[in-house]
């Protein structure tokens, strides 16, 4: 498995395997189960995805050890605050059955994420969590925690596909020394990512899919992906990305493909903010 070495000297792979928008139990359970048989090692979720539960059983019947697992689980908005922030981990851990996380992330840059980070640090130092980071933080909110806290975030996981390639921002986290994590590497099929011809015609090159290419690009920029299915073949599919290499004009075309925007959500925008702030979960 390749990795990348996070700044406290950890080992995250480099492809793992996300559950966002499966939250049907059984579904969900059984595509990470599938996941973990394939060969991936990294399982990502949140508690704001409501399958916790479901990824600890199958992490549990899959009987891989837990010494070659990394995963990953989020805190939410309304748990971003010093004392939420200790509860919400203690309940992620049970439902996952764990006893410790690989990687515990601030899922928005909203609410009290300063006092979430100060008790995140502490169950780092705890030896609860391995590392610590957050998720869609843009370059100023990252350098403004950075400065302000004595942990820097060892991962970021932001919107990162062919439309939106963050150059500018991947740059920042390099000097930063925060490692670059991709969300949504599909832009979830929009912009007819799938046939696009650019895409299409560098798949068939290598004999290859539309996305097994843009998985392979994302990992030569040292990028970590995390691709959904519920689909076994489509499981294997997007793992198998070691046998290929893109090249300098592969990578070139594909560059051009950047329209320097979200496809989603605008974190400038106070909307945004308000919406995020709004959306309450049981967990």
């Amino acid at each position: 498995m390749q990795t990348v070495t996070l700044n406290n000297g950890v080992k995250m792979p480099i492809i793992g395997f996300g559950v966002y928008q499966v939250p049907d139990a059984e579904e969900c359970e059984n595509a990470v189960y599938e996941a973990l048989m394939a060969g991936y090692r990294l399982i990502d979720t949140a508690s704001g995805y409501l399958n916790e539960e479901a990824v600890g059983r199958a992490i549990k019947r899959s009987g891989v050890p837990r010494e070659e697992l990394f995963i990953t689980t989020k805190l939410w908005v309304q748990d971003a605050n010093y004392e939420s922030a200790k509860l919400s981990f203690a309940k992620s851990l049970k439902k996952l059955q764990l006893d410790y996380l690989d990687l515990y992330l601030i899922h928005q840059p909203f609410g009290d994420y300063y006092g979430a980070w100060r008790a995140m640090e502490e169950l780092y130092r705890e030896g609860k969590i391995k590392a610590i980071g957050v998720s869609n933080f843009l370059p100023d909110r990252l350098m403004d925690l950075i400065m302000h806290n004595e942990i820097v975030p060892a991962v970021n996981q932001i919107e990162t596909h062919p439309f939106y390639q963050q150059t500018e921002g991947a740059a920042f986290m390099k000097e930063q020394g925060v490692q670059h994590q991709s969300w949504a590497p599909f832009a979830e099929g929009l912009n007819n990512m799938f046939s696009n011809e650019v895409l299409v015609s560098i798949a068939e090159k290598h004999n290859k899919s539309v996305a097994q290419v843009v998985l392979r690009w994302l990992v030569q920029r040292q990028i970590v992906v995390i691709p959904k299915s519920t689909k076994k073949e489509r499981i294997l599919e997007n793992f198998d990305i070691f046998d290929f290499e893109l090249s300098t004009t592969d990578i070139e075309q594909i560059s051009a493909l950047d329209t320097r925007e979200s496809l989603f959500l605008s974190y400038h925008d106070p909307e945004v903010a308000k919406r995020m702030g709004n959306w309450k979960f049981d967990l």
